[in-house]
């Protein structure tokens, strides 16, 4: 396999060019050059690279989303009561936020390949167990390895990113992955549906299975390693933790972590909410509903090209991510308004478009909260986006029971949650990072 010595970043490690990228992206101007990025002599390839790394992102949500349709055939077909089999989805999440933790300081250490290529494994093989367990418990253990593992391609890939890009384009990168990991979620319960009409709830396990095989062949294939060896980190354990703890120590890395984490909340708690809402509350059927999920993802996926196309470069980080949290903000204080029925008696259509703005807004949000927290960890990649990743999926975990904490007569709770988890983020992002001061992401960092 390609390891150090086909490194496409061993050409990028000139961290001059590094800092002129970040203060460009900070200040909006367009970036000299980004300073790692596929090389030119490789035509095709950064096209074919983006395309793994958004397979990579999407290959969990795809996990947890096409099972969403069997999970009644699976409670009568094991004979489980319907808690029971809610775990597989609960052992998948926990798995995936866990998973990360784990597999992105291995990757600092080791490079990106092998343990990116270890993880696929792990995951073909608990996935084609899943489509064979006897029993409900052996399906969520399997549920439960399969997130650990295919953690793997969520934390690396940002990791990657990291590694062939920086400023402007690192920005632009991150738009472009939300584009294509945005499907999943779209396509993932169509897919299953689907695969349904021809065969059980094991069918999708196995198509699942043949997914993570053509994943794994053009990683092995296609996925050049990304990490020189002399970028690595050489220490067991306690260097892993050295560097977590300094990540943490700065205070602007933390305070995008959090703000990403709380307004990834606001997204759980909509996913969590909105079937219930919509169907039960204003009425709508399953096939509005579902046509409605997907214009939220749609406007999600345009919005992240607005930001990756439009707004990176021009305008600074900053503030592009301060005005998607501020619409955020004001798309969620508009739902809970209408829940507590200040403006009357309100229909779906209200409702449906408060959420459509929020959930665009989180295509401006997204990227930008991962982008501006990367740029300050040159060096540990890996354990930064581990620290992204599994901090996103703890706080939206434990935001999305809230949901449904006043019963299923209003939509107060889901108004709430979404508008607290925007304002914490705020709070983070203006508390923490200060965007007003010259020197935040200008400097870029250098963990």
């Amino acid at each position: 396999m390609p390891e150090g010595g086909a490194s496409i970043s061993k050409s990028a490690e000139s961290g001059t060019s590094g800092g002129r990228a970040v203060e460009a992206a900070a200040h909006g101007t367009p970036a000299p050059t980004p300073e790692r990025r596929v090389p030119a002599a490789a035509p095709g390839t950064g096209l074919l690279v983006t395309f793994i790394l958004g397979g990579l992102t999407a290959v969990t949500p795809l996990a947890m989303d096409m099972y969403l349709p069997a999970l009644p055939e699976v409670t009568r077909a094991l004979h489980a009561p319907a808690a029971t089999v809610q775990l597989t989805l609960t052992a998948c999440l926990a798995g995936m936020a866990l998973g990360q933790l784990v597999v992105g300081p291995m990757s600092d250490r080791w490079g990106r390949r092998r343990p990116l290529l270890v993880g696929l494994a792990i995951y073909v093989v608990a996935t084609a167990l899943c489509a064979f367990a006897p029993t409900v418990e052996l399906l969520v253990a399997c549920r439960l390895a399969q997130g650990l593992a295919g953690a793997a391609g969520i934390v690396i890939a940002r990791a990657v990113a990291r590694d062939l890009y920086d400023g402007v384009a690192l920005a632009r990168f991150f738009s472009t992955l939300v584009l294509i990991s945005g499907m999943a979620p779209i396509m993932a319960p169509l897919i299953g549906g689907q695969v349904l009409r021809f065969t059980d709830w094991r069918g999708v396990f196995v198509v699942l299975t043949v997914a993570g095989l053509l994943l794994t062949a053009l990683v092995w294939t296609k996925l050049p390693e990304t990490l020189a060896p002399s970028d690595r980190h050489g220490g067991g354990f306690g260097q892993t933790l050295g560097a977590m703890r300094r990540l943490l120590a700065d205070r602007a890395f933390t305070g995008y972590m959090l703000a990403g984490g709380f307004a990834f909340a606001s997204l759980f708690a909509y996913v969590a909410a909105s079937p219930f809402v919509m169907q039960e509350i204003y009425g709508a059927s399953p096939q509005t509903f579902s046509l409605l999920f997907g214009l939220n993802s749609v406007g999600l996926m345009i919005m992240g090209q607005v930001n990756g196309k439009i707004l990176v470069g021009r305008v600074r980080l900053d503030k592009v991510l301060g005005i998607g949290l501020a619409v955020v903000v004001a798309a969620a204080t508009a739902l809970l308004l209408m829940s507590l029925g200040v403006f009357g008696e309100v229909g779906l259509v209200p409702v449906a478009a408060a959420l459509f703005v929020l959930m665009s807004s989180m295509g401006i949000v997204m990227p930008n909260t991962q982008t501006l927290p990367l740029m300050r960890a040159r060096q540990a990649a890996g354990s930064a986006s581990a620290l992204l990743g599994t901090t996103s999926f703890l706080i939206g975990a434990m935001a999305s029971p809230l949901v449904g904490i006043a019963g299923e007569d209003t939509a107060v709770p889901m108004a709430v949650v979404q508008l607290a988890s925007a304002l914490v983020a705020t709070a983070c992002f203006l508390g923490m990072c200060r965007p007003w001061k010259s020197g935040t992401s200008e400097k870029g960092g250098g963990v």
